[in-house]
């Protein structure tokens, strides 16, 4: 994972640098999708002004280096660049298997950090998106999956991206293996996956991401009839403003959907 190998972010800006007391000022609506409090550390500061700018690697080398909750960031960083930005399959599982073994250390060293629980949880669902959910499953990713999403958010109620991540948990499941066997094995149910897309919506609904995995959610457990209401969901994605990097990428795939 050496620096040079990784690509630049592809949609730079200089309304994502948040220099000085931009940051502190602006925080509350960067983090309305994580809930995480602001850092009393200047580099954990440095290692978040970085990930909103899109300079994955340096903020995981700045997080990284200091460690503690700067590593939150840093984990972050990764694991968003993983997801929207490196173009070879391969890397990106390999990425996505390094957040999760660096944040379930994280989570035993700051077992109170919803983030470090919730990192892993994103990091392993996206893992089992590209090794295939089945293949995952089999794997007892499920269980994990589901266990770090309600540690993080028994940590922190408000985390609408962990909500997001649960719904999306519900959605994959009952997509495949049915109602039935998702029900009575796993315990993934279409009304708790609706509820916690609903909750993050309301609590983000700024967040292009929240429209988009429930767009997803929508189709994966009701099928073609929810296509247009997906479609729906994903135009609300694509006319938003983007506030920092994983916005934007969130809002150009939205945009690439509809194409």
């Amino acid at each position: 994972m050496a620096k040079p190998k990784w690509t630049a972010f592809p949609h730079p800006s200089k309304d994502f640098v948040y220099a000085g007391d931009a940051l502190k000022k602006n925080w509350d609506a960067l983090h309305q999708g994580d809930a995480e409090p602001f850092p009393k550390e200047k580099e954990a500061q440095e290692a978040w002004r970085l990930y909103h700018q899109g300079r994955f690697a340096e903020a995981v080398e700045v997080g990284l280096d200091a460690g503690g909750a700067a590593a939150i960031a840093a984990l972050k960083a990764q694991a968003i660049y993983a997801n929207g930005v490196e173009p070879k399959d391969a890397a990106k599982v390999s990425l996505f298997q390094d957040v999760m073994s660096r944040a379930e250390q994280l989570a035993k060293e700051i077992p109170k950090s919803a983030n470090a629980h919730y990192l892993y949880a994103y990091a392993a669902g996206r893992y089992s998106q590209r090794i295939s959910v089945a293949k995952a499953l089999a794997q007892g990713y499920g269980g994990k999956i589901r266990a770090a999403l309600e540690t993080a958010l028994k940590l922190a109620p408000k985390h609408a991206e962990a909500h997001i991540a649960m719904g999306a948990w519900h959605a994959e499941i009952l997509d495949k293996v049915g109602a039935m066997v998702g029900g009575l094995t796993y315990g993934a149910k279409k009304d708790a996956g609706e509820e916690h897309y609903k909750k993050a919506l309301k609590l983000a609904p700024a967040s292009p991401i929240a429209c988009i995995e429930y767009a997803n959610g929508l189709v994966m457990m009701h099928g073609k009839k929810m296509l247009e209401e997906s479609g729906r969901f994903y135009e609300k994605a694509a006319a938003m403003r983007a506030r920092d990097a994983m916005e934007k990428l969130d809002i150009e795939m939205a945009k690439a959907e509809l194409e």
